[in-house]
């Protein structure tokens, strides 16, 4: 892990990154006139927004903060600046970095050192020579008159949240099961201090939960019900605010088998969900929120073995309602309904679940947002929308007519697991509703929640996405 501090003075031997406006004064960082005449020119002649100074015994980088026209996207900027930049500081193999802030901009300056650590990130666990691949970025130190200690203890905690998120992604399923899943939630739970419960198969037969277990059907792995749980006494909120995540943790779409490559290949991350979920409240926890969470997760894989079910089968649900399924590669909704339902005996304010659910949210705003929808208030839908933009994990509501519903209608049963050909995110989401009855909002993550090629400080792999929108959300709120 990157480590994060906050320090108050400067040796002359450490690599230093200048954050800055344009006509900040760097006279009190030892460089000389010629250096300083040259980073003159490189700013205000040649409109660079990125220089740097070999020194011999330390590098001195400036970083002139690029405004826009909203915050949100100068914030992301500056994430992306300091991605950037970590490939010098990692080409020129550093070890500690100094971030000075000299634009007194608190935000901005927290920004930067985010995207700079977020850009740290490997999953090296199965690597042989792990010391000769790994970073060599240890230490990011922030200097600064305006950033307070707390919020750099806040912003190793969230970063520290994402790289889990991201790790347990990154987790292949041959060491990834359900089983090893609820696992690493007691392990996040024992370190941040939130409660953890597995629910094992008996227990999951014993509710009746009839979604979880018809799509664990084919597997030889037994399936998992994980509720975490964090209550601090202070907590604001009488009615728990639930997070519930998709925990596939391997979907080779069961008998309705995906084609391969390009489809079955990544399916290790259709647990993404999940591991949001679990980082969010480890990041809630850590920091000693005052808010009442709960998270639940059904997890299991969905495989084509054993006795699995098949297109045609009727499955009674948990809370009764009967489902045709007519594709088994749509097992996401299936788990996730039955979660939702026994949500409902919380009583709770607000319901968020995060699934990597449909490619149609894929075809439908690619990797740049997470297709939203729900029966929430506006109040809370814009409070979701800012924190979105405020971390840059933006969401894109969908519309949620009554007009979709006809499409899961089965002659059979109460409902059929798949829509037509079109909508599909919102179809699959229209079945989700079935099973709610307070308010709600459905996250599908099924585009940034992998990434086949690096995209700035998200890396290729698993993003860790949503436990930072969830965190910033539940903060203000």
């Amino acid at each position: 892990m990157t480590a994060i501090s906050k320090k108050i003075s400067l040796s002359n031997s450490e690599s230093v990154i200048l954050l800055t406006e344009k006509n900040s004064n760097f006279d009190n960082y030892r460089l000389s006139k010629t250096e300083l005449n040259f980073i003159k020119n490189e700013i205000n002649v040649k409109n660079k927004l990125r220089v740097c100074i070999n020194q011999f015994n330390r590098y001195v980088f400036i970083q002139v903060i690029d405004y826009k026209k909203e915050k949100t996207q100068t914030l992301e900027s500056l994430r992306n600046d300091a991605n950037k930049m970590h490939s010098l500081i990692v080409d020129y193999k550093i070890e500690n970095i100094f971030v000075v802030d000299l634009s007194g901009k608190t935000s901005e300056a927290l920004a930067f050192t985010e995207g700079l650590a977020l850009s740290n990130y490997q999953f090296l666990k199965y690597k042989k020579d792990k010391k000769e691949a790994c970073h060599s970025l240890k230490s990011i130190f922030i200097i600064s008159e305006n950033i307070t200690k707390k919020e750099v203890e806040e912003l190793n905690i969230v970063v520290n949240a994402t790289f889990i998120a991201r790790t347990l992604v990154n987790e292949p399923a041959n060491f990834l099961t359900a089983t090893q899943l609820s696992k690493e939630f007691q392990k996040l739970g024992k370190e941040a201090g939130f409660r953890v419960e597995v629910f094992n198969k008996a227990k999951i037969k014993a509710l009746k939960m009839g979604g979880l277990l018809a799509v664990n059907l084919g597997s030889i792995d037994p399936p998992t019900f994980t509720i975490m749980e964090y209550k601090p006494k202070n907590a604001k909120n009488k009615q728990p605010i639930i997070l519930i995540g998709k925990g596939v943790v391997y979907d080779t779409g069961g008998l309705s088998l995906k084609p391969t490559p390009n489809s079955m290949d990544l399916m290790k991350s259709d647990m993404a969900g999940a591991a949001a979920v679990g980082g969010a409240l480890y990041a809630i926890a850590k920091a000693k929120l005052p808010v009442h969470v709960i998270g639940l997760v059904p997890a299991t894989d969905n495989r084509p073995g054993g006795n699995a079910y098949a297109p045609g089968d009727v499955i009674t649900m948990y809370n009764g309602l009967t489902v045709e399924m007519v594709n088994a590669d749509a097992e996401g909704r299936m788990i996730l309904a039955d979660a939702l339902a026994y949500a409902q005996s919380y009583n709770p304010l607000l319901v968020i679940d995060l699934a990597t659910l449909t490619g149609s949210a894929i075809a439908a705003i690619g990797s740049a947002a997470i297709a939203a929808m729900g029966t929430a208030d506006e109040k809370t839908k814009d409070e979701l929308k800012q924190a979105g933009a405020n971390v840059f994990e933006r969401l894109a509501e969908m519309p949620f007519w009554d007009d979709y519903d006809e499409q899961i209608k089965s002659e059979i049963a109460d409902m059929k697991n798949l829509g037509g050909p079109y909508a599909g995110s919102i179809t699959a989401g229209k079945f989700l509703a079935r099973y709610v009855n307070y308010p709600w909002m459905h996250f599908d993550i099924a585009g940034p929640s992998f990434l086949t090629t690096k995209d700035s400080y998200r890396l290729k792999g698993g993003t860790g996405v949503g436990v930072r929108l969830l965190f910033d959300f539940i903060k203000t709120r």
